[in-house]
């Protein structure tokens, strides 16, 4: 039952942010204490790891710089607490980055991996691969 309830969130938790909502609206989906590491890849070679704080203000910038996000999930594998996606994401470029125009369409194949404790989200790790631009 959990397991489906995490992959319900999950899904949700997609939706939300392809319909644009960032910032304190994503708290419905994370636990106060959660964190989310961003493996390096080519936009954050660093990587990265963020609390709910980051996460929200993160968003919120992420908003101002794509005009859409979709995303496309391939698989969910569910064990427990234990979710993992498999995902392709596309977002266009509502202001110029890393030299591409706006309007530019970025994509990247995703894996995700979450865990959860009380049906919230407590850590996500990204492991983001982008196409070549």
């Amino acid at each position: 039952m959990a397991e489906n309830n995490n992959i319900a969130t999950v899904r949700a938790y997609f939706r939300a942010l392809e319909a644009g909502e960032a910032g304190e609206r994503l708290s419905r989906f994370f636990s106060e204490q959660a964190i989310q590491i961003e493996l390096p890849n080519k936009l954050n070679p660093a990587g990265g790891t963020s609390d709910l704080a980051t996460i929200k203000r993160r968003s919120e910038e992420g908003k101002h710089l794509l005009q859409e996000q979709r995303y496309a999930l391939i698989s969910i594998v569910a064990e427990g607490d234990n979710l993992a996606v498999e995902a392709e994401w596309t977002g266009v470029l509502a202001v110029p980055v890393a030299g591409l125009p706006t309007g530019y369409e970025m994509k990247a194949h995703l894996a995700m991996f979450f865990k959860f404790r009380d049906g919230r989200i407590v850590l996500q790790r990204n492991y983001d691969c982008f196409e070549s631009w």
